[in-house]
């Protein structure tokens, strides 16, 4: 009996399974991640390994690096998500994986081991949306959270407002029209001379200045769900230029205030006008720029004010983890959806 028989067999028996344990590998960017799940919410394991303090000196993450780094370092991670979650191999019911989007690179190394893994073990390969898994990270945080809801996925490659309708699927409603939110931290952070990652920096240094400078006078998006970060990192950045130039001191700790408040206030704003528009009273926050402490506090201020509940995960399961991918992969699993074969392969542009 070849490989697909006897996953068809697996597949069957997890029918009257009472409990069911997903592995997911997350090594979409540039952290080696490997969780272990029971009945998709309960975490055995988190383990992740990140390469942050390599791709400092570079100023961010170089694909090749990152490629590399995974390979080297995602045998020991799977060692120790096992001995963590006191499990076996052999009690492993499926193999969850980020197929996209993300660095192809590294997205291939996870992928590869992934298929390893599910072949030798005969387990089903469930394929995984990164994008999406981040919004699985909310089921693991408040385990009596259930669809629908409006989600707000803000990371370094994604800014997205999504209406999510069950486990598996989520409505489009709007995006940034260029670049995403935390790509247009880290690049203000470079004008300023922060050190990588500039999130976090900026979100610091952030509560130690004054909303004093008003970058883009005019929001032109503003009755629409879509948002525009092109124009005000372009401001900061002549701003910080021309005050250079001249020979004049720049107040990082302002810059930083009002260049935080301005990306910050008019997504919010977005997401608590869908929530009231598409009548929902649970709004879930995602990804890795979920960890910014202003964007946290407003959306929470703005959430009580409108008398909407709103969910953040924890900050561990904010950025790349692979709880959130196993979380996911066992919706998808129960649900026979992207089960996949050994012809899965890595999307590094997948959408939503």
């Amino acid at each position: 009996m070849g490989y697909t028989e006897k996953v068809k067999q697996k597949l069957e028996s997890l029918k009257n399974k009472q409990d069911i344990y997903v592995l997911g590998i997350e090594s979409s960017c540039d952290e080696t991640s490997i969780a272990i799940l029971k009945n998709g919410r309960e975490v055995l394991c988190n383990i992740i390994s990140s390469q942050i303090d390599i791709h400092k000196r570079f100023g961010g993450v170089v694909p090749e690096v990152a490629s590399r780094n995974h390979v080297q370092a995602i045998d020991n991670v799977l060692k120790s998500a096992l001995q963590e979650a006191n499990i076996s191999l052999e009690q492993i019911d499926a193999i969850a994986v980020t197929y996209g989007a993300g660095l192809i690179g590294a997205l291939m190394v996870g992928v590869a081991y992934a298929k390893s893994l599910a072949y030798s073990l005969n387990l089903p390969l469930v394929a995984v949306n990164h994008i999406k898994g981040h919004m699985a990270a909310n089921y693991i945080a408040d385990k009596t959270l259930e669809p629908p809801f409006i989600g707000l996925i803000v990371s370094g490659g994604h800014t997205a407002i999504v209406r999510v309708d069950d486990y598996l699927n989520q409505t489009f409603i709007g995006s940034t029209l260029d670049d995403a939110i935390g790509e247009a931290y880290d690049k203000v952070a470079r004008v300023l001379g922060l050190e990588y990652p500039g999130g976090p920096k900026i979100d610091k240094l952030a509560k130690e200045g004054n909303k004093t400078i008003d970058f883009v006078k005019v929001d032109t998006l503003k009755n629409t769900y879509n948002i525009s970060y092109s124009g005000l990192k372009t401001a900061v950045i002549n701003y910080a230029h021309k005050l250079t130039q001249n020979g004049e001191e720049i107040n990082k700790a302002d810059v930083c205030a009002s260049f935080q408040a301005e990306a910050v206030d008019g997504l919010v704003d977005r997401v608590i006008r869908a929530a009231k528009e598409y009548k929902m009273d649970k709004i879930c926050v995602a990804g890795g720029v979920a960890a910014n402490s202003y964007l946290r506090n407003k959306i929470m201020q703005e959430g009580e004010k409108n008398k909407i509940k709103v969910f953040v995960p924890p900050i561990v399961l904010c950025t790349d983890n692979a709880a959130m991918i196993a979380c996911l992969g066992y919706y998808n699993l129960i649900n026979g959806s992207g089960i996949s074969d050994m012809t899965l392969g890595a999307q590094p542009s997948l959408k939503i």
